[in-house]
């Protein structure tokens, strides 16, 4: 039952309030000094700015749920920061990886027994079931209601906090470079106060690109055709082409160019047959989603248009998570270059 204090004690108390006339007792100071210094060594309340939100955390997530958004950048970083074991939860997959054991890892994740929606990710009922702390989207689409998701707001009233991942507001990701990765990263280091690890990471990263990117600095720069493997987004037959984003910052490190960067305002360009073989293509980046042989599919390519310096030369690599926004973007770009430009290493 609520108690109800004399009408005098409750107008004093309202008049400190309103005044601030009223000092503090010695123990008040006390606890508010303890309370400050205790903050300062946890490093706790933390507020990240996402998407024009403010999301505050009072102490590091223990229930997270990562929706699937057709990525594997968010989970990557999770277990990259070794916090794989805050995930109650996890709907992304790949099926391989560049980095040893974590395709392995990520299978061994929890999914939540949850039976997903048309687009193969968590709806709201079941979202709101798993009580999470923290739920993480690649992009602003995973929050919206008309798709049946629980909304940002929705979440915070059953106290989860939520995050988009970097470039992901708006849902257009052909501005995205390597930096989002490393802000990704730091986001979350922050987030589960690793930040140690984070600038870790990122730091061997940095140390990794700058090597590689030093020895191919003077050489020509071959134009490179990147594309998903057996893949179909739009009506002709290249549609998995890629145009801009991450990719195009990855070969520009590597010593390369995209060959069909302007074909697209957007992040994938959708090609005829006649544009592909009209472009001279030097190399090929194949990126594999859950294609058991993407260099079957490359070398398909390569005798498809022999006239390419790629088919001449035989030039192709082929990668899966790398290439994404995600902690290892350092080993595209060291196995782009590679390829690229064997005789530098």
């Amino acid at each position: 039952m609520p108690m109800h204090r004399p009408a005098a004690a409750a107008l004093a108390a309202a008049l400190c309030l309103l005044t601030a006339a009223c000092g503090a007792s010695s123990d008040d100071k006390a606890k508010g000094t303890a309370a400050e210094a205790a903050a300062s060594k946890t490093g706790y309340p933390v507020t990240l700015d996402n998407c024009g939100r403010k999301e505050t955390f009072a102490k590091a997530p223990g229930r997270v749920v990562v929706m699937n958004g057709a990525s594997v950048a968010e989970v990557s970083t999770l277990l990259a920061l070794g916090l794989g074991d805050r995930i109650v939860a996890n709907e992304q997959t790949y099926g391989m990886s560049e980095v040893p054991g974590r395709a392995a890892a990520i299978r061994k994740l929890p999914t939540g027994d949850v039976k997903l929606n048309d687009a193969y990710d968590v709806p709201r009922e079941a979202m709101l079931g798993l009580r999470p702390d923290l739920v993480l989207s690649t992009t602003s689409y995973g929050f919206d209601q008309k798709n049946g998701f629980a909304t940002r707001d929705q979440l915070r009233q059953v106290g989860a906090n939520s995050y988009v991942s970097p470039r992901g507001c708006d849902q257009n990701t052909a501005g995205m470079t390597i930096a989002d990765s490393y802000r990704l990263l730091r986001d979350m280091g922050r987030v589960f106060n690793v930040s140690d690890r984070a600038e870790k990471l990122i730091a061997a990263s940095e140390k990794n690109i700058a090597a590689v990117a030093g020895k191919v600095k003077a050489k020509d720069r071959p134009r490179v055709m990147v594309l998903f493997s057996n893949m179909s987004m739009g009506g002709n037959d290249f549609s998995s082409v890629v145009a801009k984003g991450i990719y195009n910052d990855i070969l520009a490190r590597a010593g390369g160019v995209n060959a069909f960067e302007n074909a697209s305002k957007g992040s994938f360009a959708d090609l005829s047959k006649e544009k592909v073989a009209a472009t001279d293509v030097d190399a090929l980046v194949v990126i594999a989603y859950n294609d058991p042989n993407p260099a079957a599919y490359a070398k398909k390519l390569l005798k498809e248009f022999p006239q390419w310096p790629a088919a001449k030369k035989n030039a192709y690599v082929t990668l899966s998570d790398s290439m994404y926004l995600g902690p290892s973007n350092d080993v595209a770009v060291s196995k782009v270059a590679k390829m690229l430009h064997p005789d530098a290493f």
